[in-house]
């Protein structure tokens, strides 16, 4: 051995450098965190979906929700659950048929700001006129016994609860419909029934 070599330092093993610890610890987070998204998407959560069309202003209970095991991740708790449903809950919006309850879609009776009304349409209610389609009320006032003044829109914002067409010749293709209208809306309608004036339900484009 020579000066040279005796003086010229020894390398350092691969397990001494800090940068293969920290190399090693990177590795097994990604692996962490790829075991956590998968098996978070393998995990389920009982939460209601709707077993018919449930429009505003209905009462919502147990016998129209079933439970179905879905995967949410951290968005369990966005939806209703068995926990969440209790007495005097009414819908705040439109639930279709098979759709997962947002929580947001359902509050105490005692907070609504709507209420339902039964109305019949003078003309012909188109066919895609259903549950939870949303119209509006127009109502042409009565002038008198056979003549009416110009329609106007009584109710811009109605949801329909149910609908029962008259096809005879004598009902003229009018129907009968439960409707659900905002509360301050409620002394406008029953006024327009009561002075006899034409209703009319018009779907409003492109919604339900």
């Amino acid at each position: 051995m020579t000066a040279l070599d005796s003086a010229r330092p020894r390398p350092r093993a691969f397990w001494g450098d800090a940068r293969f610890f920290l190399g090693i610890l990177l590795v097994a987070a990604s692996v962490a965190g790829v075991w956590f998204v998968v098996s978070a998407s393998r995990q389920t959560v009982p939460v209601f979906a709707a077993t018919r069309t449930i429009v505003p202003g209905e009462a919502v209970s147990k016998d129209d929700l079933r439970l179905v095991d879905v995967a949410l991740g951290q968005l369990g708790d966005a939806y209703l659950t068995s926990d969440s449903v209790e007495d005097g809950l009414i819908a705040t919006r439109t639930v279709e048929e098979g759709e997962l309850v947002p929580a947001t879609a359902v509050d105490a009776a005692a907070a609504a700001a709507t209420t339902t009304v039964v109305l019949r349409s003078t003309v012909d209610v188109p066919a895609s006129v259903d549950a939870g389609s949303v119209v509006e009320v127009w109502e042409a006032p009565l002038i008198e016994r056979g003549s009416y003044d110009v329609p106007r829109i009584l109710v811009a914002d109605a949801t329909v609860v149910s609908v029962t067409r008259d096809d005879s010749m004598m009902g003229g293709g009018a129907a009968a419909l439960e409707v659900v209208i905002p509360r301050a809306d409620v002394a406008a309608v029953l006024a327009a029934m009561a002075d006899e004036s034409a209703l009319s339900v018009v779907p409003t484009t492109g919604a339900k």
